[in-house]
């Protein structure tokens, strides 16, 4: 008899089998803690030196060579490997250092990497090197709050996401008493070098930490960090010295993935459309990749939007010989209209379902809004000043605000001087939601601007879109296509002759293989009207269940799905990429301290290339900045990269687009990229939009 006697909970736990089921560390988390990176050839050499290289030029705006006098004048620097130095070099690159490093905004796949390079690079050459980490961004630099890293500490996030080991945050160090506090923090630890790994505004912050710790000789270098993607470098000859910061294409390829997934979904279950908002507000740069990686139906880039021009109203107004500036940018109701039609086109064909892509920036490229923002923020000043109050209090309530609107609108209309908005803009706002007219009406920040951040993209467009379906519904015009075998089945099986009835209910019966029911008939009392003015039934009669069985199928419900993609690409692990090019940025760090710069971002040139071909560089962070308005002011600020429209990678979106909408008969032309992965020989090499864009380049 065998033993029934229970084994208990206790010993079951710990047996080896149980402790690996409910432990931390999974399979797949040791091979990525033991993946080694391959390092740029350059690093194989014992030392390194830089060369700076004269043929890069940048236009210097006045008030960054005022500002920053120090480091105005950094060239680009090569990192050089040197197989056999001199007795000076290794002197001066094995030197004992002290070294803090800091993230600062969010997240980004791949951050860790860069801690394990610089650690590893700096260990190397001198093993008493000490490498600090300030503990949640810039906060710790201006509390003084920082732990040594060692070798278990960093060895424990190699090649993870996240920036767990240091952790984050936003605070900018843009005050003279945050810059006086982060000095001193830095003299008491005795560093040598501050390294800052952040985004736009967190490089700009590094320029200026450089300038101002110039003269206590302490480095400050910078890390191009954004999974926006909206940090590349060219020079003004438009050469590419950073082609793309880290994290970009490991965010992307994890939406990509679960967007993915929603392609798979909605081909299968045939009933919804799934609308995916991405990371991007400035930039479409996601959306553009994520196109490229999964062939979605629609994407939408907000810089094609913003490109936009409205050629048939230009005419009628040259016919009129005026014209038209508004016929310059995409307005909300066109762009509805557009995702309309390629709904209805694939509801046509039997597909209504599908997956369209959009920036979360989409609506700042909306010329009509960004021109209600301007005119409402006008509105508001002037209301105030003039009235010595405040339009807010005054007209608590949305129908209040609208009301004032309205008045204004009239004034405009009577040939009045006040014409900032007018009976044009009036119509346009009326074709608005509620809720986005309440939002852009809302009360602005303390800086006076549009909170862009608490509306919700995809309602704005999708309520439109939605209205305008059940106009094109009504029409007769928004209808699901019924496969003509279908139809001859489904009739044949209920005793009726489908060849006497097609002529009837089709508006296309002799003309391709999905059926679309006539536009007249828009409902059963309509169909029943036309059966019987064809003599296929009485008056009397009611219409034949095998035909209302059609009719109820041809009629579209649109259903959606909306989805947010953000706060986990930003948590993914990082890609190969992104694990060779921030290992290889940490290893850049390293030689551009020991070796004495400061103000640079480190950058790995001939990224779009293949890894043998990459070069580090520092490029020099000052000559990138110039003036722009930031929160209602005019600030420095280093410039943030959009789609190029005439790019490779935008071109061959906008090529496909009528492919991937897949508004024929047939399969969808959706891709799989595949999970993320370190060790295959499948896994991209780099991002599609750099590979596709390197192809101009000869590479």
């Amino acid at each position: 008899m065998p033993d029934s006697t229970p084994t208990p909970l206790e010993k079951i736990l710990e047996t080896p089998e149980a402790r690996s089921a409910t432990g931390n560390i999974t399979p797949a988390h040791a091979e990525r803690t033991d993946f080694e990176p391959p390092v740029c050839r350059v690093f194989e050499s014992p030392a390194t030196i830089l060369e700076s290289d004269a043929g890069f030029t940048f236009r210097i705006d006045r008030e960054a060579a005022k500002s920053l006098p120090a480091i105005i004048n950094n060239r680009v620097q090569r990192v050089v490997g040197v197989d056999h130095p001199d007795a000076s070099v290794p002197t001066a690159f094995s030197q004992r250092r002290k070294i803090g490093i800091v993230f600062s905004g969010g997240p980004a796949p791949g951050g860790h990497n860069v801690i394990a390079g610089l650690f590893d690079a700096a260990k190397k050459a001198n093993p008493e090197t000490t490498v600090y980490g300030f503990l949640m961004g810039p906060d710790g630099i201006i509390e003084n709050e920082v732990v040594p890293l060692t070798r278990e500490i960093v060895d424990q996030y190699r090649n993870l996401g996240g920036f767990s080991m240091i952790k984050t945050g936003r605070t900018k160090i843009d005050t003279a008493r945050k810059m006086d506090l982060s000095r001193q923090t830095c003299r008491q630890l005795g560093l040598d070098a501050l390294v800052v790994v952040g985004g736009d505004d967190s490089n700009t912050n590094a320029a200026f930490l450089a300038q101002e710790m110039y003269q206590d000789g302490i480095q400050v270098i910078g890390v191009p960090k954004t999974i926006d993607g909206d940090i590349q470098v060219r020079d003004d000859n438009g050469r590419v010295l950073c082609a793309m910061s880290f994290g970009f294409h490991s965010a992307a390829r994890a939406f990509a993935g679960a967007i993915s997934n929603l392609c798979t979904d909605g081909s299968s279950d045939v009933k919804y459309w799934h609308i995916c908002k991405v990371m991007g507000r400035v930039a479409s740069h996601l959306a553009l990749e994520v196109a490229l990686q999964t062939h979605a139906n629609m994407t939408f880039i907000g810089e094609e939007l913003a490109d936009y021009v409205d050629k048939a109203r230009l005419e009628r107004a040259e016919k009129e010989g005026a014209i038209d500036y508004t016929a310059y940018g995409m307005t909300l109701r066109n762009l509805s209209r557009v995702i309309c039609e390629g709904i209805v086109r694939r509801a046509a064909v039997g597909k209504n379902y599908g997956v369209m892509v959009i920036p979360e920036g989409v609506l700042e490229f909306i010329n009509e809004i960004q021109i209600f923002i301007v005119k409402l923020n006008t509105i508001i000043a002037e209301y105030n000043a003039t009235h010595d109050a405040s339009f807010h209090q005054d007209f608590p309530l949305l129908a209040d605000k609208l009301e004032y609107l309205r008045r204004l609108a009239q004034r405009a209309r009577g040939g009045e001087d006040f014409t900032i908005w007018n009976t044009r803009d009036e119509d346009l706002f009326s074709d608005i939601p509620d809720f986005f007219q309440e939002g852009l009406l809302m009360e602005r920040d303390s800086h006076g601007n549009f909170p862009f951040s608490q509306v919700e993209t995809e309602k704005v467009l999708m309520d439109l879109v939605k209205d305008y379906l059940k106009i094109l519904r009504e029409r007769g015009q928004y209808r699901i296509g019924i496969r003509k075998d279908y139809y001859a089945k489904t009739l044949t099986q209920g005793g009726i002759d489908p060849e006497q009835y097609g002529p009837m209910l089709f508006a296309n019966w002799n003309d391709g293989e999905y059926l679309l029911v006539k536009s007249d008939i828009i409902s059963v009392k309509t169909l029943k009207q036309a059966l019987v003015k064809d003599g296929a039934i009485g008056e009397e009669e009611a219409v034949p269940a095998p035909i209302q069985k059609i009719y109820r199928k041809a009629a579209p419900d649109f259903k959606i799905q909306t989805h947010f993609y953000g706060y986990d690409g930003r948590g993914s692990d990082p890609t190969y990429f992104d694990c060779l090019y921030t290992y290889n940025l940490g290893l850049t760090v390293f030689s551009l301290i020991a070796n004495g710069a400061t103000g640079q971002m480190a950058a790995i040139k001939n990224l779009e290339s293949d890894f043998s071909r990459w070069e580090p560089i520092g490029i020099p962070i000052a000559p990138l900045m110039h003036l722009e308005e930031r929160k209602g002011k005019l600030a420095l600020v280093i410039e943030r990269s959009i789609v190029d429209l005439n790019s490779v990678a935008f071109q061959a979106v906008k090529a496909h687009r009528e492919e991937w909408l897949a508004a024929v008969p047939g399969e969808d032309r959706f891709r799989r990229p595949g999970p993320i992965r370190l060790f295959s020989d499948t896994e991209e090499k780099r991002p599609l939009t750099l590979l596709l864009n390197s192809l101009a380049m000869g590479h």
